[in-house]
């Protein structure tokens, strides 16, 4: 692997590579400065005028997975070195980045993890044939038939691989369809959060990150959406570079590689993943020092903002007004022209799977709480309840009980649209959405939590299952109202994002020539905080804002997909729920739980470093099943989240139907007299029969018992397979004189049959001799117990009866 990456990948082509980084992140750099001072603007302007959206109803906690790891287990993983199958321990932690261990002690000692994967930018994929089918756009000209056999061969039926188009692939595999199923769910949400990786909270550094990289684009003629808009700054400015280096070099190494089809398209991978890292160590470097760059001048520029904010607003308006008069008209021109006939099919085809993942999100919420009810109903009560609710606080992130929601999303389809509007995707959109969507179950959460909390300090533990249900009818009532927010402000984004890349395609051409006149309006001590072509996209964005919230607001008017109306407010439904959202999130285990669970949880730590952290996400115990290799267990001493109904075991639903079942009272009169002379039985050998009829009976501990009832039972004994010499032999090995006789007797018949079997046909003569010699016991002189085992002995099916004595001692 080394010498096909550094035979390819000589000192020429790194230093290439470098001074290919070096200009991209040169030219980002010059945009990023300038873009920076107008997030800045934009943000102290913000803060001074106010302003926003209707106020959220539900609650929003800062870290929920403060303490909490994700998940962890064991599964098999592909090594490149020697081309083999491993197993691995793997524990994915709050940051959702994946370790993997030698094993579970290495993990439990704190010792490094053997590789850390970040999976922005990847895809999670169950089957080779996707993994095929993307491996074969890697190298253009050098494609595989999806029946022949990649270069790695999977050791099951049952494979997880991570894709990238430009790092190192990952190849796992498990033993089970379920346990692949729940590997890739959480796996799908490592790559969703990892993705999410620019903090909305950061006002500054994220709009100008965002609009830099989208300006960087555009000049090079990319307008629409980009799918690798994911990860860290760091990590998209690798991806920024890659977008144009990549395809050179492939270009350059592609038609150079030697072996088979599935050889190049490995070896490809490798230095494909060498050129990536090289970009990425870059690429890290030199946006921390512009980072810190731009935070070095913050504060001169925040004080002179605040010093002109009236005099830079001012001269913002005006120089605006000149760039409408010149932009509007065509704007507005090729809105009618081309973009109005498509704002309402853009609508519909974001609203309903949107909207459905949405009302799933409520539904799971809604199961889950009454799930909790029915639990306090069949037994437990109040003591249970700190289980539940630490099971139910972290819903949100347990992506197998989210998976019906995101799957809602999935089903987006722009198909017809992507082309007009240069959509690469609707994955942007889809990851955008789930995003909100668990965004929202866990506000809903946290005020169900907060809810529960105060009614119980308020009213006790009385009628427990009535008070969870008022919270609950609460909560869904924000929710609905939260949700219609959300979506609304999501369908806007979205329409903005497909229909303004479009239109500044169209009017570039002919605006941006005219744009630098009007840099001699703005004065020199404002140039920084203002710039032209922000002031020209503004304009744009203007334009077509209009007609999209005309849009959504008739969508919403019409109630379509559970829309409210913007005039709809419930600011001041709840003024009280508020002031809980500064409470600390509630420590359910704590408060209700029992001593032992305390006790145990308080011991347990993870990787070695002392603190608890409790798993959001327990492993399936198929039924029947045994998980080899420790594949998929669950991790001792941790609260976890059960991913289905079905996981709850048979012992523990039969315990509470029989909590469910009213107690029996004792009104028989049976009942009564044994609960005041309580019986004894006890079963008697044959031998001690005959003291059990004398009306006593000696117990082990020598006392003398009064016998009231003696019962014979005669018991059904299933027939025994076993040679005849083996039931002879059990049946008469410990009997006295008179069982030897039958023995005797017995062996004496056995003779003389073995003498008749070997007699011939044709020794008629020498078998009647042998016969009228020697005859056989007749059936009358023969006891019950000798013509069973005759029987048995010349192949009849014969039952033995065991007499046993039952005695009752009262």
């Amino acid at each position: 692997m080394g010498d096909v990456v550094s035979s390819h990948l000589d000192e020429g082509k790194r230093e290439m590579i470098t001074g290919r980084t070096r200009d991209v992140m040169r030219q980002f750099s010059d945009v990023y400065e300038q873009q920076y001072a107008v997030a800045l603007f934009n943000s102290v302007r913000y803060e001074i005028e106010g302003g926003g959206g209707p106020q959220s109803q539900l609650l929003h906690r800062k870290d929920p997975l403060a303490g909490r790891s994700i998940f962890s287990g064991n599964l098999f993983q592909y090594l490149e070195e020697n081309r083999k199958w491993r197993n691995r321990f793997v524990s994915v932690p709050n940051n959702y980045s994946i370790n993997l261990y030698e094993s579970k002690t290495a993990q439990e000692r704190g010792l490094h993890p053997k590789v850390t994967i970040n999976c922005a930018g990847y895809k999670a994929l169950t089957s080779m044939e996707e993994y095929i089918e993307l491996i074969n756009n890697s190298l253009p000209g050098i494609k595989s038939n999806l029946g022949s056999s990649p270069f790695i061969k999977c050791a099951t039926q049952f494979p997880l691989i991570l894709w990238h188009p430009y790092a190192r692939h990952h190849y796992f595999c498990v033993m089970t369809e379920k346990e692949q199923q729940k590997w890739h769910a959480v796996l799908q949400d490592c790559v969703r959060h990892c993705n999410n990786g620019l903090p909305e909270d950061c006002t500054v550094q994220t709009p100008a990150f965002t609009d830099t990289v989208r300006l960087h684009r555009q000049a090079k003629g990319h307008y629409g959406t980009w799918d690798m808009m994911c990860g860290t700054p760091p990590q998209i400015l690798a991806n920024l570079v890659m977008e144009t280096l990549h395809p050179e070099l492939r270009n350059v190494i592609g038609p150079r590689l030697k072996g088979k089809t599935q050889q190049k398209q490995r070896n490809w991978m490798f230095i494909s993943d060498a050129v990536y890292r090289q970009v990425l160590a870059q690429t890290t470097s030199q946006y921390d020092a512009l980072l810190e760059a731009c935070e070095s001048q913050k504060t001169v520029l925040d004080a002179r903002l605040r010093t002109n904010m009236d005099q830079v607003i001012a001269s913002k308006e005006h120089v605006s007004s000149k760039i409408r008069a010149l932009v509007l008209p065509k704007a507005e021109s090729l809105l009618k022209r081309s973009v109005q006939t498509y704002i309402s099919s853009i609508l519909e085809a974001l609203m309903e799977p949107t909207s459905r993942g949405f009302s799933e999100v409520r539904e799971v919420f809604f199961r889950e709480v009454v799930e909790i009810s029915k639990n306090l109903l069949n037994g437990g009560g109040k003591e249970k309840l700190g289980e539940h609710m630490e099971r139910l606080s972290m819903l949100a992130f347990h992506p197998v009980k989210m998976q019906s929601c995101y799957e809602k999303v999935e089903e987006l389809n722009l198909e017809g649209l992507q082309e007009r509007f240069d959509i690469s995707s609707p994955s942007v959109f889809v990851s955008r959405a789930q995003i909100l969507m668990r965004e929202q179950m866990d506000n809903a959460v946290h005020t169900f939590e907060q809810l529960l909390q105060q009614s119980l300090a308020a009213q006790g533990d009385n009628d427990l299952c009535k008070t969870i249900q008022g919270c609950q009818d609460r909560v869904l009532k924000k929710y609905d109202y939260d949700s219609s927010t959300v979506r609304k402000k999501f369908f806007r984004e979205a329409l903005l994002q497909i229909i303004i890349p479009y239109m500044l395609q169209q009017l570039c051409p002919s605006c941006t020539p005219e744009l630098p006149r009007f840099k001699e309006l703005i004065f020199a001590d404002f140039s920084r905080f203002l710039l032209v072509e922000n002031m020209f996209e503004e304009v744009v964005l203007q334009s077509v804002t209009k007609d999209i919230m005309m849009a959504v607001k008739e969508a919403a008017v019409q109630r379509r997909h559970n829309l409210y109306r913007d005039s709809i407010v419930m600011t001041n439904s709840d003024p009280n729920l508020h002031l809980l959202g500064e409470n600390s999130p509630v420590d359910w285990a704590a408060k209700f739980g029992s001593e032992e669970s305390n006790g145990s949880n308080s011991g347990s730590e993870d990787g070695g470093s002392g603190k608890r952290r409790k798993q959001v996400v327990s492993m399936i115990q198929l039924d029947g099943v045994p998980l080899p290799y420790e594949s998929c267990l669950e991790v001792p001493g941790v609260e976890l989240i059960p991913e289905e109904d079905s996981c709850a075991s048979k012992e523990e639903e039969e315990a509470n139907l029989d909590l469910c079942k009213e107690p029996k009272s004792p009104d028989s009169v049976e009942e009564i007299r044994d609960l005041i002379n309580p019986v004894v039985e006890v079963v008697l050998p044959d031998e001690a029969h005959g003291d059990a009829t004398n009306g006593t009976v000696t117990l082990e501990d020598g006392a003398q018992e009064e016998v009231s009832h003696v019962t014979t039972v005669m018991e059904d004994v299933p027939q025994d397979r076993r040679s005849p010499r083996s039931l002879l032999r059990q049946l008469v090995g410990n009997r006295n004189q008179e069982a030897e006789k039958e023995e005797a007797a017995i062996k004496s018949a056995i003779e003389e049959i073995e003498l008749a079997v070997q007699e011939g046909d044709g020794k008629q003569t020498a078998g009647s001799a042998s016969d009228s010699s020697s005859p056989p016991p007749s059936a009358k002189d023969s006891s019950p117990r000798e013509e069973a085992v005759r029987k048995s002995l010349n192949g009849e099916d014969t039952i033995i009866d065991a007499v046993e004595v039952e005695v009752v001692v009262s």
